[in-house]
């Protein structure tokens, strides 16, 4: 079976400073796949690269069969992919429901929006019961849900999902993880970048350690978890 994502020699620069060093990796559907490393790994940098959002110096992504290296972050969710980002950067001077609806924007189907409502707010009743407030009064751990929310409001068949616990309380943080394993249980396809590397390998299929902006470590979760040392190695714990 073809992978839904395949990335080849992809290489992502800012200036002189080259984030990602030609990394394979690919992507097979209903996986949650983790990206673990330090900060500075080029982590972040594949995700948006992924999603249009940093330029590609070199290589190719193929998504669905489809190279989609060069084409613009608007053109790809009404193909099936999405990115929550890091920092959530939820609309603060929207409400809840404005923001939710920034995630359909390329749905024209208004029942295919109205099963997006419906799905969003069974997974975060939260967000439902808060639905006309002000998206910048919310907590921490509701902003992310929302960024998340939103990012499925497009249906997509890839979510990459980047630091989704980054800053939120450790109850929280387990909430934010069990909603990644349903996810996958509705058959989306997850992409995740993530510091607690414990808990995405509790949760992931596979996992790839980069370092220096190259892919060094790659493998099955469990088999990443048998590895002593690598959090040493490759993640600077």
């Amino acid at each position: 079976m073809e992978p839904l994502l395949k990335v080849s020699s992809l290489q992502v620069r800012y200036g002189a400073v080259q984030a990602v060093r030609g990394i394979d990796f690919e992507i097979r559907e209903g996986e949650i796949v983790a990206f673990l490393g330090a900060n500075g790994a080029g982590k972040s940098s594949t995700l948006n690269a992924i999603a249009g959002l940093a330029d590609v110096h070199s290589g190719t992504i193929e998504f669905a069969g489809r190279d989609i290296t060069a084409m613009a972050p608007e053109t790809l969710t009404p193909l099936g992919l999405a990115l929550s980002p890091e920092g959530r950067r939820v609309f603060p001077a929207l409400s809840v429901a404005e923001n939710l609806l920034m995630g359909a924007y390329s749905v024209r189907d208004k029942a295919k929006i109205d099963t997006a409502w419906e799905r969003v707010y069974s997974l975060f009743p939260i967000l439902h019961e808060r639905k006309d407030q002000l998206a910048g009064t919310l907590s921490g751990g509701q902003q992310q849900m929302l960024a998340v929310g939103r990012a499925l409001m497009s249906g997509p068949r890839l979510l990459l999902l980047d630091e989704p616990s980054l800053g939120l309380a450790p109850l929280i943080v387990e909430q934010v993880f069990d909603l990644i394993t349903i996810l996958r249980d509705q058959k989306v396809t997850i992409a995740l970048v993530e510091q607690n590397v414990a808990k995405s390998l509790e949760i992931a299929d596979r996992g790839y350690i980069l370092s220096g902006g190259k892919v060094v470590g790659e493998g099955t979760a469990t088999d990443l978890m048998a590895e002593g040392g690598f959090e040493d190695t490759f993640l600077g714990a």
